[in-house]
């Protein structure tokens, strides 16, 4: 057997960079290639191993959260085909990723995540950065990747790396079991040489299936839905990564179930179909709520049923709801009791479709989705024409709707954390699959500027639209620097309302009237004085961005027109009002509520807390 002497860090990369896989018969090389930022614990190792191989292209980044969180959106726009892996240097660097595996594993994306890690010799222990622990020498700041990673290894030794990244693969292109994949790589292991077999660099084809369901359950899933009354489909991100839009919106159209959007799921279908009841769940429409509240089978199309979609298990009230669950992950088709088909979402609906060739909802029925779908497009027409869009400070609708308006087909708008999210999965108009990403599994702030390069690499012929808050601005805002200078220009929306918005609301829900969610100078003991004299469109422009401010809707016209033709990342600087958002629709969403307390708002809302708590069922 022949055998090429390499260093474990040459192994590494020269190993991922012949990855391929097979989706449909289409064959994608499956590594973009390496985020990365260096220091002691991978600069020797890994670091000179992407200089070997120029071809395994390294992308510099400015913060290691931030550099997941592209790869993380990269790989999500690329419908999981393709993925970025990130290396780090041990300690804090490391540890800056932990956040963002959450976020891919939650999300079920892949990226690999490659951590430096302190000596597997430890004869220099302890070294800079290294955690020690009093009873044991086998653990490192890396174990924090245990809990948020699908997969996790240390490799100690040289010939561990071979089958290590044999079972990553399988887990990385896994329709099923994807999300964060960890390899701790010690920093005098990264450096060691091997003899490895010059077949294990051969390029391997990794075939992603499209699993079926079982027939018998298939058949039974039609009975059901032809027993139904009411039943409606709830879309989440698996039908996009499945690539099964167009067979949903067949199946919708024959069928006429009405359908309603998770947030990952929004844009399954176009907004204009009279089947399209839009965003479902504690942040959903009138039409939607109300339809989902009354339905007698609940069709789940890869939803993973967060709180959110379910209203934290208040939202499907009808007390003979039944649960068909369509999803490749198990452990969802399985929730809520339902009846599972484990496969495909796409292959699934054709199946299931081939099994109702007569079926359709009754008329009525189909007329009544169709009216809410109607009535909730005419409320959004509404509330972008009578949100405050013309004196300053201006409503984040106002916003919101000058950029759906504005915005072509094929854009993308990007998004994650704040009051955006909820105000965007009721209002936003989607006519494409990928015009609407949003980040909300994790719902991490910081997640935006970030994401919205990813996105722009994997979709560089599409306008990029950026939409933050100030709160999630300040935590990551420099990879507009990064941006910048791999010219992926994106478009950055920052809506400043001098606080923390969709936190504040929560916080007067609860009955704690925005304690600590404003940015204010401290007055009396509290923070409670005039706003901080922070200037983000002087920050945005120091960091290489064009900058354009806008006070109105006008103005914001004006301005995406100015950033649609420019070369450069642009960001438009928005004054907002704090306190003007759009409204929920009887849906709930539990957060705890003080059980005792001498404040009377408090006590008010304890009492509305546990009326909620009625509704909530388990289904079983």
């Amino acid at each position: 057997m022949a055998t090429i002497r390499l260093t474990v860090a040459q192994a590494l990369i020269r190993f991922l960079k012949n990855q391929y896989v097979r989706f449909d018969g289409e064959e994608t090389r499956f590594f973009k290639g390496c985020f990365g930022i260096f220091g002691h614990g991978n600069v020797a190792g890994i670091g000179q191993a992407l200089q070997e191989y120029p071809d395994f292209t390294y992308y510099q980044s400015r913060n290691e959260q931030a550099m997941v969180h592209t790869a993380i959106a990269y790989a999500k726009t690329a419908n999981r085909r393709q993925a970025f892996a990130c290396t780090t240097s041990i300690g804090p660097g490391a540890m800056n990723m932990v956040t963002a595996a959450q976020t891919a594993t939650i999300n079920r994306i892949p990226v690999l995540l490659l951590p430096g890690d302190i000596f597997a010799r430890r004869e220099p222990d302890p070294v800079l950065q290294q955690v020690e622990y009093e009873n044991t020498q086998d653990m490192s700041a890396n174990d924090c990747f245990r809990p948020v990673s699908k997969f996790w290894d240390r490799i100690n030794r040289a010939e561990q790396l071979m089958p290590s990244l044999l079972a990553a693969m399988r887990v990385l292109t896994s329709p099923a079991d994807t999300g964060a994949v960890t390899l701790a790589m010690p920093q005098d292991v990264q450096a060691e040489a091997y003899d490895y077999p010059e077949e294990f660099f051969d390029k391997r084809v990794w075939d992603i299936p499209r699993n079926r369901p079982d027939s018998a359950l298939v058949e039974k899933a039609a009975s059901w839905i032809k027993s139904a009354k009411r039943p409606v489909i709830v879309a989440g991100g698996g039908v996009k990564y499945s690539e099964a839009e167009s067979v949903l919106e067949a199946f919708a159209e024959k069928t006429g179930i009405p359908i309603g959007e998770t947030f990952a799921g929004k844009g399954s279908v176009p907004y204009d179909k009279p089947y399209c009841l839009g965003g479902l769940g504690a942040t959903g429409t009138k039409g939607a709520i109300e339809m989902a509240g009354e339905a007698d089978l609940i069709i789940g199309v890869g939803t993973r049923y967060s709180d959110f979609t379910s209203a934290s298990n208040s939202l499907f009230q009808n007390p003979d709801v039944r649960f068909l669950n369509i999803n490749v992950k198990e452990l969802d088709s399985y929730k809520r009791g339902a009846l599972p088909l484990t496969g495909d979402a796409k292959i699934t609906l054709e199946e299931l479709a081939g099994h109702l060739k007569d079926y359709q909802v009754e008329e009525a029925y189909r007329e009544e989705a169709a009216r809410k779908s109607k009535e909730w497009d005419d409320e959004v027409s509404r509330i972008y024409d009578t949100a405050n869009g013309a004196e300053e400070p201006i409503d984040q609708a106002s916003v919101i709707g000058t950029l759906n308006a504005f915005m072509d087909k094929k854009d993308i708008m990007v998004c994650a954390a704040g009051s955006l999210p909820g105000d965007l999965h009721k209002l936003w108009r989607s006519s494409d699959p990928k015009n609407f990403h949003l980040e909300y599994g994790n719902s991490c702030m910081g997640y935006e500027i970030a994401g919205g390069v990813g996105v722009k690499m994997a979709e560089p012929d599409r306008e990029v639209y950026v939409m933050v808050g100030d709160g999630s601005y300040w935590m990551l805002n420099h990879e507009i620097i990064s941006s910048i200078q791999e010219g992926n220009k994106v478009n950055i929306l920052v809506l400043d309302n001098s606080g923390y918005a969709s936190i504040g609301a929560l916080s007067e829900s609860v009955g704690s009237a925005r304690f600590g969610t404003k940015y204010r100078y401290r007055e009396d003991g509290e923070l409670k004085g005039e706003c901080l004299p922070v200037d983000i469109a002087k920050n945005a422009e120091s960091l290489g961005a064009r900058v354009i401010r806008a006070n109105s809707a006008d103005d914001l016209k004006k301005a995406l027109a100015e950033a649609k033709s420019s070369d450069r990342t642009t960001v438009i600087y928005i004054k907002t009002n704090l306190l003007r958002t759009v409204k929920g629709y009887h849906a709930w969403w539990e957060v705890p509520v003080a059980e005792v307390s001498t404040m009377e708002d408090v006590q008010q809302a304890r009492e509305t807390y546990v009326e909620n708590k009625k509704r909530q069922k388990y289904h079983f």
